[in-house]
């Protein structure tokens, strides 16, 4: 099996970015959750880089869809909408978190203020 450019160029790509996500959770910026996420999603990325015609006629073969590459933008497809609803779910908790907090500092705010015109009234 003879490799193209561009399947080098691909793994040398993803194998940078693997050690980008593990310097990321070296930092503290990803958690271990997000960190197998994202190196199990370029583990894929990798293997299809070596074996891109091999592992599309698998996939047509088992979605029965007529050309190999049509297959490969099926699965994309699929995947990135996983992640964007995944996204989706961390940006509405985090909204939630938001609203919760707001709510409790305000009514926190109120009662400091009403403590605050009774020793003054007390004066």
């Amino acid at each position: 099996m003879r490799m193209l450019v561009v399947q080098y160029i691909s793994i040398v790509v993803v194998s940078g970015l693997m050690f980008y996500v593990f310097s990321k959770y070296r930092d503290g910026h990803l958690e271990w959750g997000d960190v197998l996420f994202w190196e199990a999603l370029l583990l894929v990325m990798l293997v299809l880089s070596c074996f891109p015609v091999e592992i599309s006629l698998e996939v047509k073969r088992i979605l029965g869809i007529s050309r190999g590459l049509d297959a490969l933008f099926v699965v994309a497809i699929g995947l990135a909408y996983l992640m964007i609803f995944r996204v989706y779910l961390a940006v509405d908790r985090a909204e939630r978190e938001i609203t919760e907090l707001t709510r409790k500092i305000a009514i926190e705010l109120e009662e400091i203020n009403e403590r605050l015109r009774n020793m003054e009234e007390k004066l």
